[in-house]
């Protein structure tokens, strides 16, 4: 390719703002869409965008979020000279071998660091912001990733000339009039691959053991004050420099010497293969993940019903008690952990909430009877975009959080802002494999890891790490993922592309065979809320004709026993709940009739005629005769005894009876003393004698003043209106488009207003400062401006109080505002003229 003659070549920028103003609108929305704390709030122009990009917390954040190619590419500029050269930056990250994975791959991460306003300048003087720099470049408090020290001229920093000029005749060098031609001469040694080759010929093996040690990190040792030959021999030829007293340090020259010019010892060009341990026919996965969609359904009412009429009472500091957890755990039958993942789960989805009574307990809240109403597929992914998007992580619940307290489900403490991302990394990991390929969970975590590598070997908590196996784990709890591979219904709720194809030959014979995957996985969009909208309604249909049916029957058995073969019509289901007892739950639901059950069908309101009608309706199976004799027996019993109100009192047409009661020693606590042959007076209330009385056997009911049995049927407690909780926010959102054309058009009006030529004198003192004139003085530009058609610079205050420098053309001055046409906003606007601070006339040849 041609180059362009020095005459045409632009002026090198001489700091990131001017490399920023050389920059469209396309390059600079692309770095704000990168890092949006750059916009928050937006710049007045392009110098303060610089000076924002690099802040050491906007830096930190930016590197954080970079692969781990592409940090390697900033380290390794981080130890080259500044400036520095695209083929010293080649040179160290592919090093005298020159791998081409390296070059390859090296373009693409400088272009990241350049689009993220990390690096800047051309290709033959490569800067690295200065914070990052800071960060990055080796000091013996923080040690470079790249296990290298610091220069020749940074460790002889502090050495006596004396001593610098023995080393430099030591090592076969002329020696010289100064420290700096020392340093210099000393320098262009260990750079020279051929004479560096010569010197270390010369070396002791032992003495190369040392350099062996130390060359690839951490670069310091140890010495006493007397030296063993083996370091001494390294010491007076300056391959090892003093850095302090007894502490020695391997120069970055000797060490990239012998890296055969490597800045990193495993530079990571290409991201680790998402390895597939299994490969299942995609109607498989599809049909295991529709049955774990259909128990997590059940799941979720379960824990909704038996927290319909009052949940767990909610802890002082927030959130659920051990003892409760453990409680819904069982009543789950599930793993503590998994329950705590179910809670969590509701409350993101909004389904319970803390009702906020005086003693404040959890419930249902009313959007769980909108959610129970709807299909089952949209039931399912309502649920499922809440987990997407919700920052609550239930896997840290029973930790500890920084105050060594225990994290308890729904407490505070379990945000983490990074979770969602995680979560749709990894599943659109799982998108990019072909159909029905699962993959090995550890290769996952390699990739994450490459996508984002941890900063610093101190950081021993991989957060993301656990996310990710969190994640994983979850998802197939949900029904996204079956026997581990992304379902159809999954992949439509990231709004994926079709999956990759399979060639027949790569068909597995069988569910354990291996399916090594190389190729990069197709990306996935990041979805906004329309999209996810439309994307979880697409899965909702995938998934609909995979659940099964509700079924409208059961089928009794002789064993006072009814088997439901599949999910119940909620009807059904509501009322069999009632009727009996769930004994055991799986593909088929077990229920079993008991006195007790039926009692309770009786206190909700139900007569004998109507459950037999009931269950001869909703059975395939003739009802068998003991049911029968059972609700029969239960209901001429049921109502035979009378509690009323005295403190209480118990009433009944058959003296025997109440005869029997005060006989029984259980009767004892109840108080109960004969006033008629037909009553009983307890000095307990009736809902403890009612109580106390059906541990004995009884059947009573509750009867009210006028005598007439009351009906108590089961109260469903709702909290008033409640919105799921907000996500925290992993630092400022993307911006739209609509935000960033915005930002950009007042950014670049900023700019123009700030670098537009002002005539001598005018311009303030300081670069920025906004221009101070007197009232009268402005006045007067203003009405000369007006007669002269000229555009004037001005300083103005909101009424927030935000200053801001525009240049504007004059139109009309009156009523104390004057009406120009704005050059930096494009338009024309009114201006109070006690808000402008000062105006200046702009130079003759302002364009």
């Amino acid at each position: 390719m041609d180059r362009m003659s020095t005459e045409d070549r632009p002026a090198a920028p001489r700091s990131l703002a001017e490399a920023l103003r050389g920059r469209d609108d396309v390059s600079l929305g692309a770095l704000l869409r990168s890092r949006p704390d750059l916009i928050t709030p937006v710049p007045t122009d392009l110098t303060q965008l610089a000076t924002r990009a690099g802040t050491r917390a906007s830096v930190v954040r930016a590197l954080e979020r970079l692969d781990r190619f592409t940090l390697q590419t900033a380290q390794a500029l981080a130890v080259a000279a500044d400036p520095a050269t695209y083929d010293e930056l080649l040179g160290l990250m592919a090093g005298d071998d020159a791998d081409p994975a390296v070059a390859q791959a090296l373009p693409h991460a400088l272009g990241i660091l350049r689009e993220q306003a990390l690096v800047w300048g051309g290709d033959d003087r490569l800067r690295l912001v200065r914070t990052a720099r800071e960060l990055l470049a080796p000091s013996p408090q923080h040690p470079s990733p790249t296990g290298l020290g610091p220069t020749v001229q940074e460790a002889t920093a502090g050495m006596s000339p004396g001593r610098i000029q023995e080393i430099v005749t030591t090592a076969g060098l002329p020696s010289t009039h100064d420290s700096v031609s020392a340093v210099t001469a000393l320098t262009e040694l260990f750079t020279d691959r051929g004479r560096m080759a010569a010197l270390l010929a010369e070396a002791p093996a032992d003495s190369l053991d040392v350099l062996e040690r130390l060359v690839w990190g951490p670069p310091y040792g140890q010495v006493t004050a007397e030296p063993a030959p083996r370091l001494r021999w390294l010491l007076d030829r300056g391959l090892l420099l003093p850095t302090a007293p007894g502490t020695v340090v391997l120069p970055r020259e000797v060490a990239l010497h012998l890296r055969r010019g490597l800045a990193h010892r495993a530079p990571e060009p290409v991201p680790p293969a998402v390895e597939v341990t299994a490969v299942h026919r995609p109607q498989v996965v599809d049909g295991t993940a529709a049955g774990q969609a259909y128990t997590a359904l059940a799941t979720v009412e379960e824990l909704l019903k038996d927290w319909d009429e009052g949940g767990p009472a909610v802890l002082r500091a927030g959130g659920l008690s051990v003892r409760d957890l453990k409680r819904t755990a069982v009543a789950l039958d599930v793993p503590e952990p998994v329950a705590a993942f179910w809670v969590e789960l509701a409350y993101a989805a909004g389904l319970i909430a803390p009702d906020g009574e005086a003693d404040e307990r959890y419930a249902a809240t009313p959007a769980y009877d909108e959610w129970a109403e709807l299909p089952a597929a949209e039931r399912w992914s309502r649920l499922v975009t809440a987990w997407l998007a919700a920052t609550r992580t239930a896997g840290l619940v029973g930790g500890r959080d920084a105050k060594d307290r225990t994290l308890s489900a729904l407490g505070p403490g379990l945000d983490r802002s990074a979770a969602p991302e995680v979560r749709h990394r990894v599943l659109a990991l799982l998108a990019g494999l072909p159909q029905g390929a699962a993959p090995a969970a550890e290769s996952v975590l390699t990739r994450l890891r490459w996508e984002r590598p941890l900063r610093g070997v101190q950081r021993e908590d991989d957060l993301r790490g656990r996310l990710a196996e969190w994640a994983l784990s979850e998802a197939e709890l949900l029904g996204v993922t079956g026997r581990g591979a992304l379902s159809a219904h999954g992949r439509a709720l990231l709004g994926a592309p079709a999956a990759p194809a399979r060639s027949p030959e790569a068909e597995p014979s069988g569910p354990g065979d291996k399916l090594p995957v190389h190729h990069r996985p197709t990306p996935v969009p990041t979805l906004s809320a329309t999209e996810q909208a439309v994307a979880s309604a697409a899965a909702a249909r995938l998934l609909t004709p995979l659940l099964p049916e509700p079924l409208d029957h059961v089928l009794l058995q002789a064993d006072l026993t009814a088997v439901a073969p599949g999910p119940l019509q909620r009807p059904l289901a509501d009322v069999l709940g009632v009727l009996a007892d769930v004994e055991s739950k799986g593909g088929a639901t077990v229920y079993r009739f008991t006195p007790g059950s039926v009692r309770r069908a009786l206190d909700a309101g139900q007569s004998a005629s109507d459950l037999h009608a009931f269950l001869a309706a909703h059975s395939r199976t003739p009802v068998p005769q003991p049911l029968t004799y059972l609700i029969d027996d239960v209901a001429r019993r049921h109502g035979h005894l009378r509690v009323g109100a005295a403190s209480a009192y118990v009433r009944c047409d058959d003296d025997a009876v109440l005869g029997e009661i005060l006989a029984d020693k259980r009767a004892a606590a109840l108080g109960l003393r004969r006033l008629a042959p037909t009553v009983l007076a307890a000095q307990t209330d009736p809902a403890g004698l009612l109580e106390g009385l059906r541990a004995m056997g009884f059947a009573p009911a509750a009867e009210s003043a006028e005598g007439d049995v009351l009906i108590t049927r089961a109260h469903a407690h709702r909290t008033p209106p409640r919105t799921a909780p907000e996500p925290v926010p992993d630092g400022p959102p993307v911006p739209d488009d609509t935000l960033l054309a915005a930002a950009l058009r007042a950014i670049r009006a900023g700019d123009l207003a700030s670098t537009t030529p002002r005539k001598p004198g005018t311009a303030p003192a300081v670069d920025g400062e906004l221009p101070r004139t007197g009232s009268a003085e402005t006045l007067a530009t203003m009405q000369a401006a007006v007669l002269t058609g000229e555009a004037l610079w001005i300083g103005y205050v909101n009424a927030e109080g935000a200053a801001s420098q525009r240049v504007i053309a004059p139109i009309r001055v009156e009523g104390g505002f004057v009406t120009a046409y704005d050059h930096t906003a494009d338009e024309v606007r009114t201006y109070p003229l006690h808000r402008i601070t000062g105006v200046a006339e702009l130079a003759d040849d302002a364009g």
